[in-house]
């Protein structure tokens, strides 16, 4: 029987891991893809990514009743046939619409393509979310809590972070250089690859077990919300800004290194994008290797105040200091700013990991509202992108600065649980 039982929490980690690399593939088709859009609608280089995080404002609690109700492996079901629907629609874009225009905004007249592409990146948040709403807190039980629970986020967020290298990568060499005759057919392959995980991922997450803490069991009564854990609470607002930190930092490197406009820009802005990517695998699998003796609050310390230092490096460091890639001059500041998914690698599975810290019965519930406030990766990067307009894109990394100093006071201090007089069984 115990054979049996560990048997059942390996495929169940695999599972869950599975799901994790699937996150990222979707959400990070959304700034090399703005790159595409950008060209014909400057206005809209972020709308694709703001759609996709918007979702999580409306689904974030929803998908956390849904947990409680359907548990783990339905609502996942449910997530990637939505999933589907949302990336089929971003193909339709590239197919339909291209010669109806519905509106003008910015004096531009704005095809009904567009919003097709914004409403299939919008549905495709809502498969994210549910998926993020089921992977976060079934890692963290398997886990049993405690840096051992972070330990198999960090796992699983290592897989995230092999996709997420993949995508803009990939993007980014199907397109070579944004003219005006690129778009959205030029990706479609990606479009497909998706697709077809999603459907192979329902397949195989149909027949495995998935433990259910949650099903048979009476539906807890809670006295008090997960926000009067100040724990919690602060814990968050910082996803609202991890969020946007970890989104913001690679979209405005790419739109920086992609308006440049020398032939092959947007391959190397996707390649540099990418790279960042992968720094932050190589953090997630460093980081699954220490978390079992090392603290969650002392890793995430330490990598606020690294991912700190090398923005403002990457700041003041002169433009006219560069490096070749592919033959082509680039600004050396862009190698400081890609080395920070080094740093954001373990932001999110640390700080969702000292929030529920101690809530007991108002884990989902607390899970749900993490996922609400992950739309400020869609918020905070389109401030980020306004003030680049205004300001310059390396100017706008002042905001990152600022949302990893408010990261850095959680690790400290705010993620303490000063609230256990509240019962939690």
């Amino acid at each position: 029987m115990s054979q049996q039982k560990n048997n059942t929490q390996i495929v169940a980690i695999v599972t869950m891991c599975f799901i994790f690399a699937m996150i990222s593939f979707v959400t990070n088709m959304g700034a090399p893809f703005g790159n595409i859009w950008g060209f014909t609608y400057p206005f809209a280089k972020a709308w694709g990514n703001l759609m996709n995080f918007a979702a999580y404002l409306f689904m974030g609690i929803p998908a956390g009743k849904m947990l409680i109700k359907y548990g783990y492996k339905k609502t996942a079901l449910i997530a990637l046939i939505v999933g589907i629907v949302g990336l089929a629609l971003q193909y339709l874009s590239s197919i339909a619409g291209a010669g109806t225009y519905v509106f003008t905004y910015d004096n531009i007249p704005v095809a009904l393509n567009l919003l097709i592409y914004l409403l299939g990146a919008f549905i495709c948040g809502f498969c994210v979310c549910m998926l993020n709403t089921v992977v976060n807190p079934m890692l963290n039980i398997l886990g049993g809590g405690g840096n051992r629970g972070n330990q198999f986020i960090q796992i699983g967020g290592t897989m995230n972070s092999l996709t997420a290298t993949l995508t803009p990568l990939l993007t980014g060499l199907l397109v070579g250089t944004v003219t005006e005759n690129t778009s959205m057919t030029d990706v479609s392959p990606l479009l497909f690859i998706g697709m077809a995980v999603f459907a192979i991922s329902y397949v195989i997450i149909s027949r495995v077990e998935i433990p259910e803490p949650t099903l048979g069991k009476e539906q807890p009564k809670y006295e008090r919300s997960p926000l009067a854990f100040r724990h919690c609470l602060l814990g968050v607002i910082a996803i609202f800004f991890y969020v946007g930190v970890e989104i913001g930092v690679p979209m405005e490197l790419n739109f920086y290194i992609t308006d440049l406009g020398f032939e092959g820009s947007a391959a190397i802005g996707g390649t540099l994008a990418a790279s960042y990517w992968l720094m932050m695998l190589v953090g997630r699998a460093s980081s699954s290797a220490i978390s079992g003796k090392v603290s969650t609050s002392l890793q995430m310390t330490v990598v606020s105040t690294v991912a700190i230092v090398l923005l403002l490096i990457a700041i003041f460091l002169p433009e006219s200091v560069s490096i070749t890639i592919s033959g082509h001059d680039v600004p050396m500041k862009a190698i400081f700013i890609a080395a920070c998914g080094l740093c954001t690698s373990i932001m999110w599975g640390g700080i969702f990991n000292l929030s529920v810290e101690g809530l007991g019965k108002y884990t989902e519930a607390a899970s749900g509202i993490f996922m609400t406030m992950v739309v400020g990766g869609g918020i905070m990067p389109l401030i980020q992108e306004a003030i680049a307009k205004s300001a310059g894109p390396i100017a706008s990394y002042w905001l990152i600065i600022a949302m990893l100093a408010y990261i850095l006071f959680y690790s400290t201090i705010g993620c303490k649980n000063v609230n256990k007089d509240i019962k939690v069984d």
